[in-house]
């Protein structure tokens, strides 16, 4: 392997950032061989540049970082930084074999598959695509939730593609990849992929209700902060250990809310969330009572998820 070009500022401090991310979920890691993927693929991958302008390699620090973010192994992060080695430069699969072991070429020649699926419409590829990830993900899980750390980088960086290949892309991911990472239980993802797809699908609504809840923003974040002292106080007089969170819902959602409704954004009941965590299904429970006794619950507005819970496991009360 040639020497690496001497990285330009941002992807040191973006190898920088991955480097901390690391040891943060894994103080033991092998921070050499990190250094060495991100050579092998900084290497290959010069003199190629992202629309954006950026060098390309920021785009493979990016995926690695947020795969060190889900807490999955060292393999699993060299190989975020090596996924499009293989597909878009000159490196081959028994190269990264040699040099990183066989653990990690498995999952590169993974991902490669799954960004090779050829289709002749729109609708074949994304049924060939979702069936090639379910057979993925039976061999690998790491295969999957790598692919689709590289698809949430690409649509942060979606505005610098052509508005034809944006609706392309945007639709596939809300109908494939999305709904994947709610299968696997990554609601983050989830929720960032489906804005950003109601972003570059329906740009007039996305701007206008974006509109809205910015105009609302700092109302809203004073209510926040009231009722989360609040249910506080009352889940301590109670004795019941929680932490409380309260968030304004991610823009999609409330966009549903309003078209399935046909109310308009402001008569939505839960633009604003709160997220109560305690220690035992029994303090779940009477959790819901200490808060239902201050506040009147909205009949048939609460799902009890613990009975019975989603397809991915979750398990959580809610009301309104």
């Amino acid at each position: 392997m040639e020497p690496a070009l001497v990285p330009q500022n941002d992807t040191t401090a973006g190898l920088a950032a991955l480097r901390d991310s690391v040891v943060r979920m894994d103080p033991g890691a092998d921070l050499g061989i990190i250094d060495r993927c991100f050579e092998y693929a900084a290497h290959h991958h010069s003199g190629q540049v992202r629309r954006s302008g950026e060098p390309y390699v920021v785009h493979p620090l990016a995926v690695a970082r947020a795969i060190a973010e889900l807490r999955l192994d060292q393999a699993a992060v060299c190989a975020g930084l090596l996924h499009d080695t293989i597909e878009d430069t000159g490196a081959t699969s028994d190269e990264i074999r040699d040099l990183f072991g066989p653990e990690v070429q498995m999952l590169v020649e993974g991902v490669t598959k799954l960004g090779q699926v050829p289709w002749s419409s729109r609708e074949e590829r994304q049924a060939e695509n979702f069936r090639k990830m379910l057979l993925a993900m039976a061999r690998d899980i790491r295969v999957v939730l790598i692919k689709l750390a590289d698809r949430a980088d690409n649509m942060r960086t979606l505005a610098h593609m052509p508005r034809e290949k944006q609706e392309r892309i945007a639709l596939e991911t809300r109908e494939i990849y999305a709904p994947l990472a709610n299968r696997l239980g990554l609601q983050g993802m989830k929720s960032e992929l489906e804005d950003l797809c109601f972003q570059y699908l329906e740009p007039e609504e996305y701007a206008h209700l974006r509109g809205r809840l910015d105009a609302t923003a700092e109302t809203r974040a004073s209510y926040i902060v009231e009722v989360c002292r609040h249910i506080r106080e009352a889940l301590e007089e109670e004795g019941i250990p929680s932490e409380v969170l309260g968030v304004t819902k991610h823009i999609w959602s409330i966009f549903k809310k309003t078209r399935k409704s046909g109310q308009d954004a402001d008569q939505i009941f839960d633009i604003a969330s709160f997220r109560i965590l305690t220690d035992s299904v029994r303090n779940c429970y009477a959790t819901l009572g200490t808060v239902h006794t201050r506040w009147t619950p909205i009949p048939g507005r609460f799902k009890d998820y613990i009975a019975l819970p989603k397809p991915n496991l979750y398990q959580s009360l809610h009301t309104t």
